[in-house]
């Protein structure tokens, strides 16, 4: 038989994930995992299992009553879990906490397999999973717990999902606790994570996709590209990729590897160092492109710094057009 994996994204920012039966529903799959979606009646009558489909193929049928879900409900994506049959991979969104469904973040273990310095800008860790593969939507992040402590630090994935070998793009912090750890060349050593956590992560595909990344927030947009790659996506798709410094940008031949493997594809790169030798020389905000806009018919897709996602909101508010969706990560450099 049949099944498909169904991602529960919680309100929390927590997802989980949960395998469904081809013919099952998913509150019944969500139950079989001891995972208390929101229900009063089961039937199809009360609506309080009410979620967004936000991406896959499934089947509601019409055993429910309008009062629970009405027509315009379900053209949005909305869905009555109770009902839904899901026949494909799904993402849900479900409008409450993890808690309030008596499950939380999973724990994971991991051994570090490598550790790749960028000069004075970044790490790339890699770690490889206990397990055969930790599920995640790509563009997410996990907690890792340094070492030696219980205090983690939060870093986007930048592996696609689906394999044992995780990856992250961590940048590089002077005296910061997990680049110090990484400094001493931490091969062979435990992990533990925690994940996946965040509401920042790619959606179903329909249009051009415009990404912006500020440093290392490159990270989650290495897992997307490879996702888009897996997924034969024939939308356009351009990258602007901004830094500080010279030495910052990082891992452009991997970009250039996806100009190749993913048709549509294409990347500029920026530096606000006015002293750069780059040709490119300022901010992201600088070097968007309007015809990367589509009259706004473009899903946007921002991780980078609070001060570069305020500059691009405040470019977006300024445009004609709204762009169709704009999603976006804030990150803060932790010590």
């Amino acid at each position: 038989m049949n099944s498909y994996r169904i991602a529960l994204n919680f309100e929390d920012g927590v997802t989980r994930f949960v395998d469904c039966g081809e013919h099952e529903k998913v509150l019944d799959a969500a139950y079989r995992h001891q995972i208390n979606l929101p229900m009063d009646c089961s039937d199809g009558v009360c609506g309080t299992c009410k979620c967004q489909a936000e991406s896959g193929q499934y089947e509601q049928g019409d055993d429910y009553i309008e009062d629970a879900l009405t027509q315009e409900e379900a053209d949005k994506g909305l869905v009555l879990t109770c009902q839904m049959i899901p026949k494909s991979d799904c993402v849900i969104a479900v409008p409450i906490s993890s808690g309030v469904c008596k499950t939380a973040v999973a724990k994971w273990q991991g051994q570090v397999s490598e550790c790749r310095q960028y000069e004075d800008a970044a790490y790339e860790l890699k770690i490889d999973a206990a397990d055969d593969a930790l599920p995640f939507l790509p563009g997410q992040y996990a907690n890792i717990t340094v070492p030696g402590g219980q205090t983690h630090r939060s870093y986007s994935f930048s592996s696609a999902p689906g394999q044992s070998r995780l990856s992250f793009l961590i940048k590089q912090v002077p005296g910061g606790l997990m680049s110090s750890w990484l400094a001493a060349k931490p091969l062979g050593q435990q992990v533990e994570m925690t994940g996946p956590l965040g509401s920042f992560y790619l959606r179903q595909v329909t249009r051009p996709l415009l990404f912006l990344a500020g440093g290392t927030g490159l990270a989650p947009f290495l897992s997307m590209l490879e996702v888009l790659v897996r997924q034969g996506c024939t939308q356009p798709v351009h990258l602007v990729y901004g830094v500080t410094r010279d030495q910052d940008l990082v891992m452009l031949a991997e970009l250039d590897s996806y100009t190749q493997r993913l048709p549509g594809f294409s990347y500029t790169t920026c530096v606000v160092d006015p002293e750069s030798r780059h040709e490119r020389k300022g901010y992201v905000t600088q070097h968007l492109d309007l015809a990367h806009w589509y009259e706004g018919q473009v899903d946007v897709y921002l991780c980078g710094p609070p001060p570069m996602v305020d500059a691009v909101s405040q470019f977006i508010d300024a445009q004609a057009h709204a762009p169709a969706n704009f999603y976006y990560e804030k990150f803060i450099t932790s010590q």
